[in-house]
């Protein structure tokens, strides 16, 4: 059942990164090529069949002109903003000591704890 949904979010995500390119008027082509990517591997992702790193969705909002948030979260990565929270993933991906594996490696690090800690608690409930 987990693989549906991600599976699911990674056809959302594809489905959502083909609507803002066809917005900017970019072709596959101009994108991959804007965004530092072979267009094999943008269509696969465009189609939902390969997931990419936050580094290559970094380099594919840079591309459409985008904020990488808004990625982040059709990705999965962030969560969309809450104001009554503090956003850890938010500082972690704005720290400029870190490099973007490293990043990456962090988010998902604290995402897959928040997950666990979910399923915790729903057992504990």
């Amino acid at each position: 059942m987990a693989t549906d949904a991600f599976e699911h979010r990674l056809r959302d995500l594809g489905q959502f990164i083909r609507e803002q390119r066809r917005n900017a008027r970019l072709s596959l082509r101009k994108l991959s090529e804007a965004a530092g990517i072979s267009n094999p591997y943008l269509s696969q992702i465009e189609r939902g069949l390969r997931k990419p790193s936050a580094e290559i969705l970094q380099a594919i909002a840079k591309g459409l002109r985008i904020s990488a948030e808004t990625l982040y979260v059709q990705a999965g990565i962030l969560d969309e903003r809450r104001d009554d929270a503090p956003d850890l993933v938010d500082a972690i991906l704005r720290d400029p000591s870190l490099n973007d594996r490293q990043r990456q490696a962090l988010v998902e690090v604290y995402r897959s704890f928040q997950i666990e800690n979910r399923g915790q608690d729903a057992e504990a409930g």
